[in-house]
């Protein structure tokens, strides 16, 4: 038989757990592929799988009146979708969305539920995070009440550049008017405004970050809250990073 290879966990959330524990998450853990526009909840329905996603982004929705939404939280590789099984609930609140495609691990909601009762690093990471992604919900409603549409319109597009990793990414104005609860013709708007300022540029769907620091100071304060929360956690990961191994063939 092979020998086993490295593997460290993309996912900072698996990736902060002691290697022994993280092993034993690994016959439950599945690898999958999510594309762009993705399903994975529906409000008032079962989670059937937690997911941790590695290079992919998961947006998490308010339904009003089964018609419009409004997005409420980011979820990157930072985290986990599905997070309502770490406090004993199995039904979603919120529409789970793939809003950039990529790949991300998941496991079942049972076998989560027996190795979130006996791992206790596992439970610590998820309390962590779920403390960080209860207070990006927050200020997002803040947010949404209080700012206007661009400011709002930069935070979105700084908080996803931050969990992507990248300047360049896939958000289309109809998707954007959707997380933002908002007409398509107000983000055209709003994105017209940040083009204009040679913040970004924006082209068949895709956007390009031009000037981060321009684009921090359009935004509102709402921005480097969450942000101040997520490094935080994000810190308490890294100084706990086992770099987990995964044995394959």
């Amino acid at each position: 038989m092979p020998a086993a290879i490295p593997i460290p966990a993309a996912n900072s959330l698996l990736a902060a757990l002691p290697r022994t524990e993280y092993q034993r998450l690994i016959s439950g853990l599945e690898p999958v592929k999510l594309a762009f526009g993705e399903v994975l909840y529906q409000p008032g329905e079962p989670i059937r799988h937690a997911y941790f996603p590695n290079d992919c982004l998961i947006s998490l929705l308010a339904v009003v009146e089964g018609r419009t939404v409004l997005e409420v939280g980011l979820v990157g590789s930072e985290g986990m979708a599905g997070i309502s099984l770490a406090l004993g609930i199995g039904v979603s609140p919120l529409r789970a969305l793939v809003q950039e495609s990529g790949t991300a691990m998941r496991m079942k909601s049972a076998r989560f539920g027996r190795e979130f009762s006996r791992n206790p690093s596992l439970r610590r990471e998820l309390f962590r995070y779920t403390h960080s992604l209860m207070a990006q919900a927050t200020q997002t409603a803040v947010c949404s009440r209080f700012h206007l549409l661009e400011a709002r319109l930069a935070r979105l597009l700084l908080m996803t550049r931050d969990r992507m990793r990248s300047d360049d990414f896939r958000l289309t104005h109809e998707f954007l008017a959707q997380m933002l609860g908002v007409r398509r013709v107000g983000v055209t708007k709003a994105a017209g405004t940040l083009q204009h300022h040679n913040l970004i540029s924006y082209s068949r769907g895709g956007i390009r970050i031009l000037d981060r620091e321009g684009l921090e100071a359009a935004s509102c304060r709402c921005y480097q809250i969450v942000k101040n929360v997520h490094d935080r956690t994000q810190g308490e990961h890294s100084n706990r990073k086992y770099s987990p191994i995964a044995a394959v063939a």
